[in-house]
């Protein structure tokens, strides 16, 4: 009989996870710590372990309650400095992912058009002589929810083992210009401040994000500082009002695109009224622009006297032209950012990733902080937060990107990759010097027929759901459908839009089915164990990756065998015998994870990304690298980088020290980028902006949340958001169905007017997690320059008055 002590503790976690579905004044997302006890509960064989939540890139820390092999029961985590016991709504929900009743639990192969139960040695064999009969025409694509492990196994199987560098990740969708960015400014990727930097700003600006439904957990952090009676002031900069408008101090709505005039606005203001940082410009700071010709993340050096020449026509009058925001809060803005009394934290996501001038508004706002010196200290920084709870460890720190190996690495420097190959054990010359194709590339030449030059003919995806997240879905996805020369492989959990066109489907391993290592958004590494098993016969991502290669290594691929003809992926035990990893059933006679993440661990230094070794991790709720051993023999993270005070980088008696600048000085870049228009605009026959995103309830395609009751209660079905006067002068009223049509396709949507969000006149809004309601057949693919990172939130569309339908067949 269950205690009662358990009973209360169980009964209070489920009156939380409800209560996170209701507003606080309406508005803002609730977000509880757990209160049910100090101590968690215990018996009849509850069993409590750690473990990251499985969905944002927050990173909170959950403990997992396991009962006769199940996952019972979700606390949040109160020894997690990265939530301190808060979960959201989702994070009080997560186990329940794990126990949806479609999950897929066998290999299933396409056959003469219908899906058959195969075995797992006839999946692996196929996959692996596809690849065998055409190295170079496999593409290989994952995300940030692969574990650094599975990404890292990736990576090397791919670029080591084939010498086949189309790897990329769905991040090259959501985090690519954030990482562009860093790089272009610090010369190394990753947010130079931490979560803390809430905890000590004055001023919080919110570019273009929502960080109170989409990071609930740390936007409480600066919201019950208020409840304390500390002063802070929020400042919303966005296209739409959302919850986070509701707690600002200042909303400021901004046109499509306008957050670039915004930020050159306020460098052209503190240049003219003589208040930036002129000390710390001088000792750390260089100034470069964009060339005119071939432009890359270098750009040209400029001075400052011709920064100041560029900058000069960005004054308050022509900035309120192009963003919206009227004249004096740009002025209002620039005063903020010259009074260096104040602590400033910006913080931005998918609104300024997403962006066909992504790598632009980066820099810019990253130059907005270094030309102020609203930077280096507590309280003041530039943060990017992510959407994938591994985004940044698995795809910016291993390196998952088509051009890009582990440790900050290049495919395209020779010296790169011979330090891979060293590292690797492989042969010179094994590593490929021309960077893969990209996400929208990779799918590009996937659904073009091999005759007409599509070179990507076998597929293999893990851990996404392309079929419903890539932009010009029908172009980029929905035309593999009738060729007959391209096989998808997908390895899934539950079946998706991805799965739908799929040749050959993998039941996969989630979670706490599995071990796993995550890094989140503050450069924060995180482990946990497997807890339950995976249901029928799914397994383990990073086992797949490892089986294929030794099905190639047994078929003769010399790829796959290291210099001293071993495997590449051979673990030993004590004695100096191969333990059979490819063989699931002793996959985990040894760590795997364990081995990879220490393989791995040897790259971290190179960018002083250094990670301390796998058990120190076990041990801890997550460390923020650089992580350095200390002379007593324990292992300090690092909270802040590039500042002396945290940093144990930083130059002997220097104050800052940009130790990767690109320009080999310690100098971090102030650049400056010309504003341009959006490459697709409204007009006459698309007269509205549509701008994509996602919703408090539902975690991205909502492949996970949508099989949660609760959740899919509270939010059943994706839907449009119009302005009021939109609506009535379209003849449109609340919840009638209506077509939302661009240049690439269509989607049938409800109204919602006067919601939870409120675009302005002439924009709706659409998320983008319902599967039946597939919003990306009308998105545009145009992408960044420099990250190929598509533009989600600026296209043309128009709405068309449907016949009115009824709410079950909305729902459908």
């Amino acid at each position: 009989m269950m205690d009662s002590k358990r009973r209360r503790f169980l009964k209070s976690a489920a009156m939380a996870a409800a209560g996170s579905l209701v507003t606080s004044n309406g508005s803002l997302p609730i977000v509880h710590a757990d209160q049910a006890v100090d101590d968690l509960p215990t018996g009849d064989g509850l069993v409590w372990n750690k473990a990251p939540c499985r969905f944002c890139g927050t990173g909170c820390h959950v403990q997992v309650g396991v009962e006769a092999g199940r996952v019972v029961a979700i606390a949040g985590d109160k020894a997690a400095d990265v939530n301190k016991g808060l979960l959201c709504v989702k994070g009080y929900h997560v186990g329940g992912i794990l126990y949806g009743k479609d999950r897929l639990t066998k290999p299933l192969l396409r056959k003469q058009g219908k899906l058959t139960e195969i075995g797992w040695d006839e999946a692996i064999e196929i996959i692996a002589q596809r690849i065998l009969d055409s190295p170079e025409t496999f593409a290989f694509y994952g995300s940030g929810q692969w574990t650094i492990p599975e990404g890292y196994a990736a990576q090397k199987f791919m670029k080591g083992g084939l010498g086949n560098n189309h790897i990329d990740p769905n991040a090259r969708l959501c985090m690519a210009s954030a990482v562009t960015g860093f790089i272009a400014t610090y010369g190394v990727d990753e947010p130079a401040g931490c979560y803390q930097d809430l905890d000590e700003c004055d001023i919080l600006i919110t570019w273009g994000n929502n960080p109170a439904e989409m990071h609930p957990v740390l936007f409480s952090r600066v919201t019950d500082r208020r409840s304390r009676g500390e002063q802070v002031t929020i400042i919303d900069i966005g296209t739409r009002r959302t919850r986070t408008t509701d707690a600002a101090n200042e909303y400021l709505e901004m046109k499509p695109h306008g957050d670039v005039a915004i930020a050159l606005g306020i460098m052209h203001l503190l240049i003219e009224n003589d208040n930036y940082d002129k000390s710390f410009v001088e000792k750390h700071c260089n100034f470069r622009g964009a060339e005119a010709v071939k432009p890359t993340l270098q750009g040209e050096q400029i001075s400052e006297t011709e920064f100041r020449k560029r900058i000069a026509k960005y004054t308050p009058g022509h900035v309120e032209q192009l963003s919206g925001i009227p004249a004096d809060k740009i002025r209002m803005l620039a005063d903020l950012f010259g009074n260096p009394g104040i602590r400033i934290t910006s913080l931005w996501c998918m609104g300024m990733n997403q962006h066909t001038m992504g790598t632009a508004i980066n820099s810019l706002v990253h130059g907005v902080h270094l030309l102020s010196g609203h930077f280096g200290r507590p309280g003041d920084a530039p943060t990017s937060l992510t959407g994938q709870p591994s985004a940044c460890g698995t795809v910016r720190e291993v390196g998952t990107l088509a051009h890009a190996l582990p440790g900050g690495r290049l495919v395209a420097k020779p010296e790169h990759r011979q330090q891979c190959e060293g590292y690797w054990n492989l042969k010179p010359g094994s590593i490929n010097e021309t960077p893969g194709y990209h996400t929208v590339k990779m799918f590009e030449q996937f659904t073009k027929p091999t005759s007409e030059g599509g070179d990507i003919t076998t597929l293999f995806v893990q851990v996404t759901n392309p079929g419903q997240t890539l932009p010009n879905l029908n172009a980029l996805f929905n035309d593999k459908k009738n060729l007959e020369d391209k096989f998808l492989i997908v390895s899934e959990v539950y079946p998706t839009a991805t799965t739908q066109l799929a040749d050959l489907i993998l039941p996969a391993a989630m979670w706490v089915e599995k071990n796993g290592v995550f890094g989140n958004s503050e450069r924060r590494t995180q482990q946990w164990f497997k807890m339950v098993d995976p249901p029928g016969e799914a397994r383990d991502d990073c086992w797949m990756t490892i089986a294929v290669a030794h099905k190639l290594f047994e078929m003769g691929h010399e790829g796959m065998r290291d210099q001293d003809g071993e495997f590449i992926f051979a673990v030993k035990d004590d004695e100096g015998n191969e333990i059979p990893i490819w063989e699931f059933e002793h996959y985990y006679d040894t760590n795997v994870d364990k081995h990879l993440f220490e393989e791995y661990r040897q790259f971290t230094t190179m960018k002083h990304k250094n990670l301390a070794p796998y058990d120190e991790y076990v041990k801890a709720r997550g460390l923020r690298w650089p992580v350095v051993e200390q002379d007593d023999g324990s292992w300090r993270e690092t909270r802040f980088r590039f500042a002396a005070f945290d940093d144990p980088f930083v130059s002997e008696g220097q104050d800052f020290d940009f130790y990767h600048s690109s320009t080999e000085d310690g100098r971090a870049q102030i650049w400056f980028h010309d504003y341009a228009p959006p490459p697709e605009q409204p007009d006459d026959e698309f007269p509205y902006w549509l701008c994509t995103g996602r919703v408090l309830e539902h975690w991205h395609t909502g492949t996970m949340t949508r099989r949660l009751a609760p959740l899919n209660r509270a939010m059943p079905t994706a839907y449009v958001e119009m302005h009021a006067d939109d609506a009535k002068a379209a003849n449109i009223r609340q919840g009638e169905t209506v077509l939302i049509e661009s240049r690439r396709g269509s989607c049938e949507l409800p109204v919602w007017i006067d919601g939870r969000g409120r675009p302005p006149r002439g924009t709706i809004f659409v998320p983008f997690f319902d599967e039946t309601k597939l919003i990306n057949r009308c998105t545009l693919e145009l992408h960044d320059p420099f990250s190929k990172q598509p533009d989600y939130k600026k296209c043309a569309a128009r709405v068309v008055k449907m016949a009115a339908k009824s709410v079950a067949e909305v729902q459908q």
